[in-house]
């Protein structure tokens, strides 16, 4: 799981450097025929049986909100620092807690909801809307967060039926075809210094998602779930390295505040799970 997070992290750095020249479209495209090609590894390590789903609608849809999310986050990098686009994103947890309650009539008891709260103002830190280092596109990133946590929602209803390696697999499908659709009204012909970095990004996205595949195979998601954090450290190693993006205090605070109320949150609810058994 962390060698995953840290090939996507490479991704989004190198999507960032692509979006000097090239449309965010193509570069999203890139990056889903690279988790199309994972899931053909898959596939033929497991035989088309892992197509077998109980809720083909919902996992269509989860497969456009993947479209969505993944063009919104690299419109945004392509005018806020990697490390700050990151932070931001791990506010997705808190709209998952928020959703579960409203929609999915989940307990969320007051402890989670203060940790919620926190966890915005967190999030209003590393943006400081309002101040000279405000850029308006860091919403953009919001809006990516709050489909990925749609995602999530959906996915709770998909694993009643279907395997995760069923869901990773029609996302991938969905999200590449439907970007294809649309792929001819922003195609620009890339150049020969730009196809490395094309493929550079379809292979770091293939390859980490086999290996998060891999790791939820090997050990259950909420153990898991903290080292999603590490793309933090990753993107923020990338930022300093390629772009001379250093965060600052404020957004030190800001992401350490956010991580911190998400893994309270994940604790809260690893304590529930296991409650329930």
């Amino acid at each position: 799981m962390g060698l995953g997070m840290f090939f996507f992290a490479g991704g989004d750095a190198i999507a960032k450097l692509l979006t000097d020249s090239l449309h965010p479209i193509q570069i999203v495209w890139s990056r889903q025929l690279g988790l199309l090609a994972g899931v053909c590894v898959i596939l033929l390590m497991h035989g088309r049986q892992v197509l077998a789903t109980r809720h083909m609608p919902l996992q269509i849809a989860r497969g456009v909100l993947a479209v969505g999310s993944a063009t919104l986050f690299v419109f945004a990098v392509a005018h806020v620092p990697l490390a700050d686009a990151v932070a931001v994103s791990f506010v997705a947890p808190f709209l998952v807690t928020v959703m579960g309650a409203l929609l999915l009539k989940e307990p969320v008891g007051p402890r989670r909801w203060v940790a919620v709260c926190v966890g915005f103002i967190g999030m209003l830190i590393v943006i400081r809307p309002g101040l000279s280092v405000f850029h308006p596109t860091i919403f953009l990133v919001v809006i990516a967060a709050t489909l990925f946590a749609m995602r999530q929602i959906l996915s709770r209803f998909v694993a009643r039926g279907d395997r995760t390696v069923t869901t990773i697999c029609y996302t991938a499908i969905t999200s590449s075809l439907l970007l294809t659709l649309v792929l001819p009204f922003f195609w620009e012909t890339p150049a020969l210094d730009q196809l490395p970095l094309l493929i550079g990004v379809a292979v770091l996205a293939a390859s980490g998602e086999v290996l998060v595949i891999k790791s939820l195979e090997l050990a259950q998601a909420v153990v898991l779930a903290p080292v999603h954090y590490s793309l933090l450290i990753w993107g923020t190693i990338y930022g300093v390295v390629l772009f001379g993006q250093f965060p600052d205090r404020w957004t030190w605070l800001g992401a350490a505040i956010i991580v911190a109320t998400g893994l309270y949150v994940l604790q809260r609810e690893r304590a529930a799970a296991r409650r329930s058994l």
